[in-house]
């Protein structure tokens, strides 16, 4: 019996995200998509999510997702069979970088969500061509449903977080760690740290895709998702089962 799994969307997104892992992995387990919103912190937003999954579970994060997933994982260690990290950041914000959520802030209190929204997601974050403009539509109306105090709970959250460095040097399950080779504001070499961080991480950088691969390239993202997904679970070094 497979494991179920446990999708949790990034800033300003819901289930719409994970259109395609759905129809894909949903034919023969479990899989379940946890809003990021109930929570004034990460902490929080982590153990309203736990108290309402499955006892374990294999669990997939993007972007804010991901940093909530990060935060299950040092709660809940072993109730996670394996994690996959996609498009995200293990560290803390700087106080230069959380300052620089006020402006979309301010935006997004005066009634322009469409501005603060291009602001926190640059039209290039996302890969250049023909799909560039759908995910972006997408995003938009994902973004207006949550609303603006939502998305502010959200920036919130995020400029409040940890660092999750000696997490991710704890992990003991199988661990993906995904983005794609456009992503400009998670870029790469971020995503490589983390990978070596985690001893049994494998890095997967999806080509034609930036921040949310998911959208981008649906395809790509679930052949490595399956992999993932079956990657033998390892004990120790050199001992699998």
């Amino acid at each position: 019996m497979h494991n179920p799994v446990v999708f949790l969307p990034g800033m300003m997104c819901d289930l719409r995200l994970f259109a395609w892992q759905l129809l894909e992995f949903g034919r023969d387990r479990a899989v379940t998509v946890a809003p990021i919103t109930m929570g004034e912190r990460i902490e929080e937003i982590a153990s309203n999510i736990l108290d309402r999954v499955p006892p374990k579970f294999a669990l997939a994060g993007v972007s804010m997702g991901g940093i909530v997933a990060m935060e299950m994982l040092r709660r809940a260690p072993d109730r996670i069979t394996r994690i996959a990290l996609i498009s995200t950041n293990s560290l803390a914000e700087t106080p230069q970088s959380a300052a620089e959520y006020e402006p979309s802030i301010i935006k997004l209190r005066s009634g322009q969500l469409e501005e603060a929204v291009k602001a926190l997601m640059p039209a290039e974050h996302i890969a250049a061509g023909a799909g560039r403009a759908a995910v972006l539509a997408e995003l938009n109306e994902m973004a207006k449903d949550l609303g603006p105090e939502g998305i502010i709970k959200q920036l919130r959250a995020l400029q409040r977080r940890r660092d999750y460095q000696s997490v991710l040097r704890k992990c003991k399950v199988p661990a993906l760690v995904m983005c794609g080779d456009q992503d400009g504001l998670t870029p790469v070499k971020r995503h490589r740290l983390m990978a070596e961080l985690i001893p049994y991480a494998e890095l997967k950088v999806i080509e034609g895709a930036g921040h949310l691969p998911t959208l981008e390239q649906a395809s790509k993202t679930n052949e490595a998702l399956h992999g993932w997904l079956k990657q033998p679970f390892v004990l120790q070094a050199g001992a699998k089962v």
